[in-house]
């Protein structure tokens, strides 16, 4: 893609009368004569790669050098092709009516030889040699600097417009190509490439956008190689054993076809590495490179090919030199000048050749060498108003506003850059059905479209060794949902290892960055890809630790119950009167609330239930508690009253009882309205106490109001404890005194190990432990006060007599 074998220069010529004093400059050397050529008003150089090589020679800086040759016989088909498109879209614009009418275009096409030196010689002649019109009446010489436009310069540097002011192009910029690759590695899924380029300006800047737009689509390259085809033989070893070593299984080749060939070549030596081409323009539709199987499954940008009516048969008018290369015989009269032995006969069928240079089925860059000319037409038609004044300014300004349809169907415009929209044929190298490889369009890019819908793909891609999957070339595998990429030390972005999410967060994208946390009430499921709400926990009625309390629970009523009825039924005998009978009943009722308060701590906790259960449970204790002292105190007054005097007796009777009943158990109800007025006790969702579960309890609202209320409790409990140890051993043969001190022991023990178990115990079990102190100290209470009353009542009734009571007759039992 050399910038001077490919430009097309436009050469405009002025009247004698304005250039009569100009100063002409003479050629050092003679001039190259053109290849093919022809007069008119308007000349429009070409240079062209027509033949390949240049002939050489060994400079002694003894005597002036030769002049640069062209040098064998061999023709390059394409080359000539584009050559003649300028000349065939010159023909039939001078054949038009409506485009530049009365105006003679002529055209003068050189022979670059692939050789730059070759190319800068006819540009600089271009510049500065003076030519007769066709009139031989007026001298013309060619302004400078000259317009050029181009149909295969792609370099990103000739877009600068402060170097290159009058420079155009039809084909896209690589600027252009650059990102339709990067785009085209990203929509494939490839994050770890290799690159190669030409080393040169075509190469080397087409490969820097390129790198600059894959590190801006997040790919990485594992490796960017240069060669040339003049350096030496080891850079081009060196550069396949690169290639051969790599992991990447991607390449981008940013590549002009004579160094491409070289390194195809020097790949196809065994081994041959498995490798998924990415082709630039240059190459990409290279048919000589057909040849190489193992490249089968390429694929990249070519230019849209394109049908130019009537082109074919203008090809077929051939020049003697190429019919001798492409049926390889020597016209009559041309015997010895071709170095060919047979003669052509005559049985050489034209139409019958296939070769490139008669291949119009695929017309690409032919088509531009078209556009390009029909350009330049159009320009210097819309300056034709300004022909007496500077006409090359006036061509010049009228190139960058040309917007018009080629008669083939194609738009020319050009932008601030003097480049065209980018559009692109999207090519895959496929094996046909005889197993040889084909360029087969997959789909298109253009440029023009917005971000995202540049791609349109009409067929399916084959890849390398013919598979239909898209090939994989990553540095590491994609890291699942669940967990986070973190890049190896060291290496690029794209190698990384895959870390699992912390605790409590997830990731639920392919290849996340981070890991998220669930939000406080939620907690990852156990890929670690989504939140799931916590489950809530809390001692539901289904709960078999639930159901065994409850059991419990309606068992300790059911035996107040029980024991009631007793008392009841026998409550004219001697043991039920002697201890108190109207207290014993209140005990009773206290118990059964006792036992039934506990229910309250089970199901859901609701604003009402929270308050109710811990109110609930410490009134109840303490009518139960100050029902149990006002028995003990009975039992040291009785005593006391028989001591002779004493009358101790009148100050706790049955008033007294129940007023010191209803005294203490007030206390307590004015402890808990404060408590429940200043800050009561609600539904609160624990999610500290687990990470992956929520804890529904009752929150204390007060601690203090609920360590008051305990307090109390355990106050009262002391002090009974305490009355009834001191009455434990006065004479009787049933000392209630003695029963209620067991009981209150069985009672303090229950809650002074409840409280370590409920500060410790988890979730529902806090629940649990609460329940069990007060059916343990209820049950306690009952059993020790109430049982051996109801085993004399039921069993001993010899033993239910004021007799027996008063110790006149010996105990046998109890």
């Amino acid at each position: 893609n050399s910038l001077f074998m490919f430009l097309l220069w436009m050469t405009v010529f002025s009247h004698a009368g304005r250039n009569a004093n100009a100063v002409s400059c003479r050629l050092w050397a003679e001039p190259q004569l053109p290849g093919l050529s022809m007069n008119g008003d308007f000349i429009i150089g070409g240079i062209f790669t027509i033949h390949y090589y240049v002939r050489s020679e060994q400079t002694n800086y003894t005597r002036l050098p030769e002049q640069l040759q062209c040098s064998g016989r061999s023709v390059c088909e394409d080359g000539l092709r584009f050559a003649r498109a300028l000349e065939f879209a010159i023909r039939e614009i001078n054949n038009e009516t409506v485009l530049l009418p009365g105006i003679t275009l002529g055209y003068q096409i050189h022979d670059s030889c692939s050789d730059v030196q070759m190319a800068i010689k006819c540009a600089f002649q271009f510049n500065h040699t003076s030519y007769y019109g066709k009139n031989q009446a007026t001298k013309i010489t060619v302004l400078s600097p000259f317009i050029q436009v181009s149909h295969s310069a792609s370099c990103v540097c000739l877009g600068d417009k402060s170097q290159f002011p009058a420079f155009f192009r039809t084909v896209p910029s690589d600027h252009h190509q650059a990102a339709a690759l990067a785009r085209m590695v990203k929509l494939f899924g490839w994050t770890w490439i290799g690159t190669v380029r030409s080393d040169s300006d075509y190469g080397n800047n087409g490969m820097a956008s390129f790198l600059k737009a894959a590190q801006e689509e997040g790919i990485c390259v594992e490796y960017s190689e240069a060669y040339y085809r003049t350096q030496p033989r080891s850079k081009l070893e060196r550069v396949a054993n690169v290639i051969r070593r790599s992991t990447a299984r991607v390449i981008v080749a940013f590549a002009s076809i004579g160094d491409m060939r070289f390194l195809l070549e020097e790949l196809a030596k065994p081994p041959s590495p498995r490798i998924q081409w990415i082709g630039s323009e240059a190459w990409i539709t290279q048919t000589e490179f057909l040849r190489y199987n193992m490249c089968a499954g390429t694929i990249g940008f070519g230019i849209p090919r394109s049908v130019i009516p009537g082109f074919r048969e203008f090809l077929l008018d051939l020049s003697p030199e190429f019919w001798e290369s492409a049926f390889s015989c020597s016209l009559k009269g041309r015997t010895g000048s071709s170095g060919l032995v047979r003669e052509c006969d005559g049985s050489e069928d034209i139409r019958a050749l296939q070769n490139p240079y008669t291949d119009t089925s695929q017309l690409r860059f032919s088509n531009l060498v078209y556009k390009a000319t029909y350009a330049i037409a159009h320009a210097i038609h819309a300056s034709l108003p300004f022909i007496k004044l500077y006409l090359l300014h006036q061509i010049l300004d009228q190139l960058k506003r040309v917007n018009f349809s080629t008669k083939n169907g194609y738009q020319v415009n050009f932008d601030s850059r003097g480049d065209p929209v980018a559009v692109y044929e999207l090519t895959n190298w496929q094996f046909k059905k005889d197993g040889t490889l084909d360029f087969v369009p997959v789909g298109y890019y253009d440029s023009s479209k917005p971000r995202g819908q540049e791609f349109s793909i009409i067929s399916a891609v084959h890849w390398v060794g013919g598979q239909t999957e898209v090939p994989v070339s990553v540095c590491s595998e994609s890291c699942p949902p669940g967990t986070r990429k973190a890049v190896q030390k060291g290496r690029p972005v794209c190698c990384y290892d895959c870390i699992p999410c912390a605790e409590g967060e997830i990731s639920n994208k392919t290849d996340s960055l981070d890991c998220v946390r669930c939000p406080p009430e939620f907690w990852p499921n156990i890929n670690q890809d989504s939140c799931l709400p916590k489950p809530v926990e809390f001692l539901s009625w289904d709960d078999n630790l639930a159901i065994i309390l409850t059991v419990f629970s309606i068992t300790g009523a059911f035996m107040a119950v029980c024991v009631t009825i007793v008392f009841y039924k026998h409550r004219a005998s001697p043991i039920v009167r002697a201890n108190n009978s109207e207290l014993s009943f209140l005990l009773l009722f206290s118990l059964t609330l006792c036992f039934l308060c506990s229910l309250t701590f089970i199901g859901r906790p609701s604003e009402w239930s929270c308050m109710l259960r811990h109110t609930a449970f410490g009134i109840t204790f303490v009518l139960c508690i100050s029902c149990v002292l006002g028995k003990t105190i009975v039992v040291l007054m009785a005593f006391r009253a028989t001591l002779p005097g004493s009358n101790v007796m009148k100050w706790f009777g049955p008033p007294q009882q129940r007023l010191s009943v209803l005294a203490f158990t007030l206390i307590q109800v004015l402890i808990c309205v404060f408590w429940l007025k200043i800050s009561p006790p609600f539904p609160y969702k624990n999610l500290k106490h687990y990470k992956e579960k929520i804890i529904l309890e009752c929150s204390l609202g007060s601690a203090i109001g609920f360590w008051a209320v305990l307090g109390y409790i355990g106050c009262l409990a002391f002090l009974c404890f305490v009355l009834a140890f001191l009455a434990r051993k006065l004479p009787d043969n049933f000392n209630e005194a003695k029963f209620i001190t067991f009981s209150m022991l069985i009672f303090s023990v229950v809650w002074i190990t409840f409280i370590p178990a409920y500060v410790t115990s988890p979730g529902k079990f806090t629940v649990a432990v609460e329940i069990f102190a007060i059916l343990a100290s209820s049950f306690g209470l009952i059993i020790c006060i109430f049982a051996p009353k109801c085993f004399i009542i039921l069993l001993r009734p010899d033993q239910n007599t004021k007799k027996h009571l008063m110790g006149k007759v010996p105990s046998k039992g109890l």
